[in-house]
């Protein structure tokens, strides 16, 4: 089994006919979760696995499991996935890469008539941006228990669209019960979202953390007045208040180098006019650090320095603490390095950055991930590039890992 690898031409294939869907005129993808184009990728993943012998079951968040009988069925099954929506302005292998991988695979051992002990599932899970609806990573968070079910499927986009009237819209809300696949372990490759791989010259990134993460909604509110007949002593402005405390989020970050960060997104100006003094200002506030410790010491400092500030100014400064991510162990990283290991690729332990889906399913099951370099560590965005090759090392570390964990049937 050492020597059986994937196609490397045809995963790239795969993700650049997926990239149809959305494509921007940058070379990127705007791909939203549950809007039509989503429909259409969700649509074309089934087929391509059905396609391979695979039924497909879909969840009542939207979630699609594509089962890949194994010898034995009542073993747990082996599974890996990712998922299909895109930010905005995002490129054609964030979350695809993972998805099409896991096709990939079905079809490497469809061809070659291999029989696993265990079954093999591949998934695409609902929402994992947090684009269109929030929180990030819903699809996961439901099927394991962070979100309610009935809250999320309430769920609203800015054009008050609810999430589960979407999901019936593009044929995607299931019948099945959320969570209680029988899963033995589940494993993710991913492109790094970074410049670390690249930068160390390495083929393969074997995620021993996940990034805590905490996201804020931050509102400061003043009073509008005229610009140019409100001294200075006598404003109360909003904009000058939210300023210092994005300010204050980089400099937080920086305290706790090197793992740190801290960012600023989003924001809404009232009444966003040229020559009236902001009223109103509503932005978003995100603090990382891969240590839980470290992290809730971020998160204090923010909090004491909001309170400081409002009473400073004698301005409003509501601060919405509402998501927070712990930092998280992957625990079937071994497979990951014994397959990259056995298959020659050079390798790094590294930690992830972003959250993902696989962040959710450690929670639950065993779970491993599968880092690969992207072109100056960009994504998020339309230039987001990582080679043939890169892709092709990637799947066949991800598919040894599983068939380490899945068995195969000796012929």
């Amino acid at each position: 089994m050492s020597n059986l690898t994937i196609s490397g031409s045809r995963l790239w294939d795969s993700l650049m006919e997926m990239a149809k869907f959305g494509a921007t005129e940058k070379g990127g993808c705007n791909r939203l979760a549950l809007t039509d184009l989503d429909r259409q990728a969700r649509d074309l993943f089934c087929e391509w696995c059905k396609s391979v012998g695979c039924s497909i079951t879909v969840d009542k968040i939207g979630n699609i499991f594509a089962h890949r009988p194994g010898q034995d069925e009542s073993l747990p099954a082996v599974c890996t996935g990712s998922h299909l929506d895109t930010q905005p302005t995002g490129g054609k292998f964030d979350g695809v890469f993972g998805v099409l991988s896991g096709v990939e695979i079905l079809r490497t051992l469809h061809e070659n008539n291999i029989v696993t002990k265990a079954p093999i599932e591949v998934s695409v899970w609902t929402n994992e941006e947090g684009s269109r609806f929030q929180p990030a990573m819903q699809g996961s968070g439901v099927y394991v228990g962070r979100f309610d079910l009935e809250a999320e499927w309430d769920k609203r986009d800015v054009d008050g669209k609810r999430l589960k009237d979407e999901l019936e819209k593009i044929g995607y809300l299931g019948d099945a019960e959320i969570g209680g696949r029988n899963m033995a372990a589940f494993f993710e490759a991913h492109i790094e979202q970074g410049p670390i791989l690249e930068d160390e010259e390495k083929e393969i990134g074997v995620v021993r953390l996940g990034q805590g993460i905490r996201w804020y909604n931050v509102v400061v509110t003043g009073r509008e007045s005229h610009a140019g007949s409100t001294p200075m002593h006598l404003r109360a402005d909003a904009m000058a208040a939210a300023s210092n405390i994005i300010c204050e989020v980089e400099k937080l970050a920086l305290r706790f180098k090197p793992s740190g960060l801290g960012t600023t997104g989003f924001m809404q100006v009232y009444p966003n006019s040229r020559n009236t003094i902001p009223g109103t200002v509503n932005f978003s506030v995100d603090l990382r650090n891969p240590n839980p410790d470290v992290l809730a010491d971020m998160d204090r400092e923010f909090q004491q320095y909001c309170a400081d500030l409002a009473k400073d100014r004698d301005i409003a400064v509501d601060v919405d603490h509402f998501w927070y991510f712990a930092p998280v162990e992957f625990n079937a990283s071994d497979n990951v390095e014994n397959a990259a290991a056995k298959l020659g690729y050079s390798h790094m332990d590294i930690y992830a950055g972003a959250g993902h889906d696989a962040c959710y399913m450690a929670d639950i099951v065993p779970t491993g991930m599968v880092f690969t370099p992207c072109k100056d560590g960009i994504s998020h965005n339309e230039i987001e590039f990582t080679t043939p090759e890169q892709c092709e090392a990637g799947c066949n570390v991800l598919m040894h890992a599983m068939l380490e964990v899945a068995g195969v049937v000796e012929q």
